[in-house]
């Protein structure tokens, strides 16, 4: 069985962040023919189920960066959180550089999820975040931290933040976007989670095609047999790929797999 690993912002989603139908059509061709489709993103379960057509199609998802796995019918197969200490520190240094950190948790995002702040002004994004009160955070019971990620109003500060945080951190680290970083427990990236799937469905894929234009994409890329970059994907994404496809608003993702299977 061929498995096709696949990234949502910026590769089956357009600058608009639809679906466009020949990708979605070529998502059905894939299942037609007995394929495994899996889509593999940063984003919560929430934000990705919102899409209509990922309620037809009826695929398991990695969420979150592989931190929480599900299977086709919305049933947790795996969850990753990070220890609450590390959490904390992490939070109290990520804090200094001034950014607009979100905490994704099992009882949602506080302030919010990524999804909520793309395509706002900065004049719309500084009150979601100004004087909110991340310690009630931990108040709330039986609390489980998925992931932090913190985005940049100066993209250049990302690489600032990376240096000084590299290492303290017994966490993953990776960028969806040259403007943010996002943290998740040690065990959870879209690599790992790929093979966590086939262990704990029993199952071995004779092939898997990863595509992708993120940071948070290279790991899924070095479990990939074929891994397909983006056209949008950034040039040091690109360089890590066995195959770059057209742009996210050209239909790249459709374009890239009618061309590796002649669909």
């Amino acid at each position: 069985m061929k498995c096709f690993s696949i990234d949502l912002d910026g590769t089956l989603l357009n600058s608009a962040r639809e679906i466009p139908e020949e990708n979605y059509a070529v998502l059905q061709e894939l299942r037609h023919h007995g394929h495994s489709v899996i889509i593999n993103t940063g984003r919560a379960y929430e934000d990705v189920i919102q899409f209509k057509e990922l309620q037809r199609l009826e695929t398991p998802i990695i969420t979150i960066n592989g931190t929480v796995l599900y299977s086709k019918s919305g049933d947790v197969l795996h969850e990753g959180s990070m220890k609450i200490s590390v959490y904390q520190d992490l939070l109290n240094s990520l804090r200094e550089f001034g950014l607009w950190i979100m905490v994704y948790t099992n009882q949602g995002g506080f302030p919010c999820r990524n999804p909520k702040i793309q395509g706002k002004s900065t004049e719309e994004i500084e009150p979601i975040f100004k004087d909110y009160d991340y310690d009630q955070i931990l108040e709330k019971e039986n609390m489980k931290i998925y992931k932090v990620m913190a985005v940049a109003k100066d993209p250049k500060k990302i690489e600032q933040i990376k240096k000084a945080i590299s290492g303290k951190f017994d966490l993953s680290m990776a960028s969806s976007h040259d403007n943010n970083i996002e943290f998740t427990s040690i065990e959870a990236n879209k690599g790992t989670a790929l093979l966590k799937y086939q262990q704990i469905m029993n199952q071995k894929f004779d092939e898997i095609f990863a595509f992708g234009d993120g940071g948070n994409d290279l790991e899924q890329f070095k479990v990939a047999t074929t891994s397909v970059a983006m056209g949008n994907a950034p040039f040091h994404i690109q360089q890590q790929a066995d195959i770059i496809t057209k742009t996210n608003d050209q239909n790249g993702f459709a374009y890239a797999v009618k061309e590796l299977l002649n669909i």
